[in-house]
């Protein structure tokens, strides 16, 4: 055992690496590359590098403001920052990982550009108010990009909508047939859905932006800062009022990951239907050649791949939410180190929840809907029962559940014909119920059934349409 940990070793610790000279005055020699290895974050956290050139501009500004620094070491400061950004853009950046993270990978190259004024930049400030700010930024710059994705995809289901306002296909509960509805309607509860999840982000977001800057290591600093003049110049609504809970505060990444976790589980009900509807038995949609697949040894084969990635993704992201709830929840006040992990499963969720927003918006604006299929299946299963059973109840004023026992008893003699309850014989229905005329029939078939589905939110043709109009103002404008 000890052997095996030895080789393991060797592949990390090749020795000490150099003192870091960032924060090394305390240390008199290097860590291992076992402690390198676990410590280092710049591998991925160099995606906050705009965030953290952001806040360091927006600090050093207000620090020459309140005359805590000179305006010729701020000038340089920000002339040095502008230099570092045009490396990292132009990839020419000399990330180290001897510098451990983003912010000292920053300000190491910021002293080798301008010299001992790069070191007046951390004047009352701390990495811990350093990252949480830069990492709130990042999860604000990521939730308004997302809410763009979003609605591309809510655009591309109202259209599709407002195409088949007037489509037919067979409604489900329990997978099994249940009364006829429209495809237009179908489409619109997925826009509905997705507002919510936009709700979710803008909440989000809302209790989000407020500002750690100035929080320091966690009590504050001695100098005479300007917390509002940082907070404006970044887009915050305000400072946080506490300086404990401005550095240790992780709400704003579970909140966001947990809206990112449900928005993900909506993409995976309607992928798991585009999947559904792939399949021969249902054979509702055909999917465009470029989000579908074929088969190593089955010629004939067109899977749906790009749905079944969608619906297999939504686990990653529940894991990133779980994986953050989990660092989080035993760590007392304030900073710990554990928190360094709190960037990878945010990242990854957005990535993964970015990739699957464009793969369910592709899909669907180059899907092509088989409506007579979805026709012909809304007739099968008696799906017009609770049709004439609300026929009963207002032409013969029964109440429904006797209506509901007398269609129950009509549905046997159907299913014993093997057919449809339109085409049943009227002295079928009579020998069941002797007032039954035949003005039942302008109540059954699959498209009668959802012309009279006028209700509020119901699936009526006239209604999609209108609703569809309605979900352009809500969302679209």
């Amino acid at each position: 055992m000890a052997a095996h940990f030895r080789t393991r070793q060797r592949q990390w610790d090749d020795g000490p690496v150099a003192k870091n000279t960032m924060w090394g005055g305390r240390f008199g020699g290097g860590t291992s590359g076992v402690m390198d290895a676990i410590n280092v974050s710049i591998d991925f956290d160099r995606r906050l590098h705009a965030q953290d050139i952001a806040g360091s501009r927006a600090h050093c500004r207000m620090l020459v403001a309140q005359g805590i620094i000179g305006a010729a070491d701020g000038e340089r400061i920000l002339e040095g920052l502008e230099t570092v950004e045009r490396e990292i853009a132009e990839g020419t950046f000399p990330f180290r990982r001897e510098f451990e993270d983003i912010h000292m990978n920053v300000e190491a190259r910021l002293r080798e550009l301008i010299g001992d004024a790069a070191g007046r930049l951390h004047t009352a400030r701390s990495r811990n108010d350093q990252v949480a700010t830069d990492f709130r930024l990042w999860v604000r710059d990521a939730l308004d990009r997302l809410q763009g994705e979003i609605t591309a995809l809510q655009a591309v289901l109202i259209a599709r909508a407002e195409e088949h306002a007037a489509s037919v296909m067979p409604g489900f509960t329990h997978l099994q047939i249940a009364q006829p509805v429209t495809l237009g309607h179908h489409l619109l509860a997925y826009v509905e859905m997705l507002g919510r999840d936009r709700g979710r982000l803008a909440d989000a977001r809302e209790r989000m932006n407020v500002s750690p800057l100035g929080s320091a290591a966690l009590a504050g600093t001695s100098f005479p800062i300007d917390r509002r003049h940082t907070a404006e110049a970044l887009g915050f609504d305000r400072p946080c009022e506490n300086s404990i809970d401005g550095v240790s505060d992780r709400d704003f990444a579970l909140e966001y990951l947990a809206a990112l976790a449900i928005l993900a589980v909506h993409l995976s009900r309607l992928a798991e239907e585009i999947v559904l509807w792939c399949s021969d038995q249902f054979g509702f949609l055909r999917l465009a050649d470029e989000y579908s697949t074929g088969s190593s040894i089955m010629p004939q084969k067109r899977n749906p791949d790009a749905a079944e990635l969608v619906r297999a993704k939504a686990g990653r992201v529940i894991g990133d939410l779980n994986a953050l709830l989990v660092v989080m929840k035993g760590l007392p006040l304030t900073y710990g180190k554990d928190m360094q992990d709190d960037k990878e499963p945010v990242f990854e969720a957005t990535d993964t929840v970015t990739l699957c927003l464009a793969a369910c918006t592709g899909m669907l604006e180059s899907a092509n809907f088989r409506t007579d299929r979805m026709l012909a299946d809304a007739a099968k299963g008696f799906a017009t029962a609770t049709d004439l059973a609300d026929w009963l109840v207002r032409a013969l004023g029964l109440p429904f559940r006797d209506a509901h026992h007398v269609v129950g008893a009509i549905v046997k003699r159907a299913e014993g014909r093997g057919c449809g309850l339109e085409d049943l014989p009227l002295a079928e229905m009579q020998a069941v119920e002797p007032r039954i005329t035949e003005t039942v029939l302008t109540v059954l078939g699959a498209e009668n059934s959802v012309r009279s589905r006028t209700s509020f939110g119901g699936t009526a043709p006239e209604n999609v349409r209108k609703a569809a109009l309605e979900a352009r103002r809500r969302f679209l404008t």
